[in-house]
């Protein structure tokens, strides 16, 4: 069914930063501000209406786009600067992007403050539990023991593993008729893509986990009250399309943006 314009939700995508650099031909060098295209293509067949939302360094412009819109979705993208949750970097590649963060950490708190619904991908998952006081571990493979490959660059989409929802969650109930009955703990199993070498470690306030993959990384956070809305995922849904590209034999991603998109409505009514 196609959703009208009139009834599609707007949803503020934080954008990634491509940062400057005087040896990029590109734009010579410039910053550069930018949404992955299958993100704005999920949203919308999702049923909401994607809104880039940019990095002004003005709290005020932060403060009205978001207001003008209904709910926040933070994208994927590079790794979360461990200063923002109190640790220095193991490494030098694994700093992060702190000017990212930075942005992001204040639309989340805006968001909060206006009771917008956040959905968070990938990154987004782990820049949300930051917010909210938690940790992440700065790389899997290094501090995880017996883990899971999880991200790999020369395979990059076509690694994957299964996920373990907890069937009485917001994404249990979403995924109820995609998913698959999974051990006798009740737990619903999808299979998903993995692109990622960073996860959550000790979870936020007030968050709740909703997932795992089988070695016992986090996959999954939700917080679901009147007040307070925010669910993260680790994988990457948008991809998960249903064409041979995303993976067919995988759960499809979709569930997620057009409960979202849902959610986003029904609030927004809500607060009219």
């Amino acid at each position: 069914m196609t959703v009208r314009h009139a009834d599609r939700p707007r949803i503020a995508l934080t954008a990634a930063i491509i940062h400057e650099d005087p040896e990029r031909a590109l734009f010579k060098g410039k910053a550069l501000q930018f949404s992955e295209q299958k993100m704005a293509h999920a949203v919308w067949r999702g049923g909401g209406l994607p809104i880039q939302l940019l990095d002004l360094r003005e709290k005020e412009a932060l403060e009205q786009a978001i207001a003008g819109c209904d709910g926040l979705l933070l994208q994927g993208g590079a790794d979360v600067a461990p200063v923002c949750y109190g640790e220095q970097p193991l490494r030098p590649e694994w700093g992060g992007d702190l000017i990212r963060d930075q942005h992001e950490l204040a639309a989340i708190e805006v968001a909060l403050a206006l009771g917008k619904p956040i959905l968070g991908i990938c990154r987004g998952v782990q820049v949300l539990n930051v917010a909210l006081g938690g940790s992440l571990y700065q790389d899997i493979e290094t501090q995880v023991a017996d883990s899971l490959v999880h991200r790999d660059w020369d395979r990059y989409e076509i690694i994957e593993h299964e996920v373990a929802l907890e069937r009485e969650s917001w994404l249990g109930e979403a995924f109820r008729d995609h998913g698959r009955a999974g051990s006798s703990d009740g737990a619903l199993t999808l299979l998903t893509n993995t692109i990622h070498h960073q996860s959550v470690n000790r979870v936020g306030i007030s968050l709740a986990v909703s997932a795992r993959a089988p070695d016992g990384v986090i996959e999954a956070l939700e917080v679901i009250r009147a007040d307070r809305w925010a669910v993260g995922v680790q994988w990457h849904p948008e991809w998960l399309d249903g064409s041979d590209e995303g993976g067919a034999h995988r759960t499809p991603g979709n569930p997620v943006f057009s409960r979202f998109a849902q959610v986003c409505r029904e609030r927004a009514v809500g607060r009219t």
